[in-house]
């Protein structure tokens, strides 16, 4: 939580300051190695993945204080959300919503399939209740935000929390990478599909959309970055059911209270709706010939325009920020039983989201389609 004395810190500005310059940097380097090493009139590396390779060498070669470790975790929360609120501009609510019912199946499966599965391979394994409830929550629906609202409902532990979170964070950088390929190797034609897997098989809310923007650079398809926030955003939203569900299912070892949940409304995190409220502004400034009564349709395009570029650099900086904050030495302190729970858990949800897109994918963006 920001408090006053972080803004007074002086260190934790230099955080901030660090992860626009890496953000400012990384635009850089994209270009270089993509146009002066490699040859191309445009450079194929997305700027999103030089941030984080940049953060990420930085982060794990100088041991950086608090205050300044501060100001780069309020990039990668306060900054990245903004970010994501912003991304709304580029949807109508009509646009919203059907994005919406497409994602929705395949989200309600993969997270169905993963709360099972790795809650039973995990006490096959030995590992306790509540360390296979958080790494399967974690992974079926927003990552390390879920396995902080349900640690308390199941009475899991710090260790167990942390061990979580380390998995998360280990395999959905892993995704971040590697998926955007994955996903246009399988489904070329299709950015939707590509961005229905994005959204519901990676882990964090920020690694959807730093593997969203590497997709719509490198392979110009911004639709896929929207599909695929519009997806996670679904997932998030789905804590509201499923983490009362976990505290029954995985809290029973420890005698976990299901009375002392969290409101509903504390899990509706503030920028989906505000990522709600763009979309509203998005919907009525195109209604009529001149926006809002007042504005020229050039002006009003200049806006949305000025606002997605906005959106864009928000999670420039909040990607930056993630890397210099992914440390290596978190994955030594994971275990080996808890990794390998956290690697399958990764490749059951990928897994169910490929196959549930295969199988009817293209019927769902059909039909999604005969709506508009």
């Amino acid at each position: 939580m920001l408090i006053a004395e972080d803004i007074k810190s002086v260190q934790w500005w230099l955080g901030i300051l660090l992860a626009i310059a890496v953000s400012v940097a990384a635009g850089y380097a994209a270009d270089f190695v993509g146009v002066s090493v490699l040859g191309f009139a445009k450079s194929p590396i997305s700027a999103i993945m030089m941030a984080i390779v940049i953060g990420m060498l930085i982060g794990n070669s100088i041991a950086l204080p608090g205050p300044v470790v501060g100001g780069l975790k309020f990039c990668a929360s306060t900054i990245l959300r903004i970010g994501i609120m912003l991304l709304g501009i580029r949807l109508s609510l009509v646009s919203a919503g059907l994005n919406t019912l497409l994602a929705l199946p395949f989200v309600i499966i993969a997270i169905t399939v993963g709360l099972t599965t790795v809650g039973l391979l995990g006490r096959s394994m030995g590992l306790s209740r509540q360390l296979s409830g958080l790494i399967a929550v974690g992974t079926s629906i927003c990552g390390c935000t879920a396995i902080v609202a349900t640690a308390p409902i199941i009475k899991a532990n710090e260790a167990e929390a942390s061990y979580a979170i380390a998995c998360i964070t280990v395999f959905g950088v892993a995704a971040m990478f590697l998926y955007p390929v994955l996903g246009h190797y399988l489904f070329p034609d299709s950015p939707s599909l590509a961005g229905i897997f994005l959204g519901t098989s990676i882990h964090e809310t920020a690694q959807v959309a730093g593997a969203g923007m590497m997709y719509q650079a490198q392979y110009d398809a911004p639709q896929a970055l929207d599909i695929a926030t519009v997806t996670k955003l679904v997932r998030n939203l789905c804590m509201i059911a499923v983490i009362p569900l976990v505290g029954i299912l995985y809290g029973r070892e420890r005698g976990a209270d299901a009375g002392k949940q969290p409101h509903w409304a504390s899990m509706i995190p503030w920028f989906i709706i505000g990522f709600a409220v763009m979309s509203a502004i998005r919907t009525v400034g195109e209604l009529g010939d001149r926006p809002f009564g007042m504005l020229e349709p050039a002006q009003w395009n200049a806006v949305v325009d000025f606002l997605k570029h906005a959106a864009e650099r928000c999670l420039l900086i909040a990607m930056a920020a993630v890397g210099l904050t992914s440390l290596f030495a978190g994955i030594r302190s994971i275990g080996m039983k808890p990794f390998m729970l956290g690697l399958f858990a990764a490749l059951v949800v990928g897994g169910v989201t490929l196959l549930s897109i295969s199988l009817f994918g293209e019927a769902m963006v059909s039909a999604v389609a005969s709506w508009s």
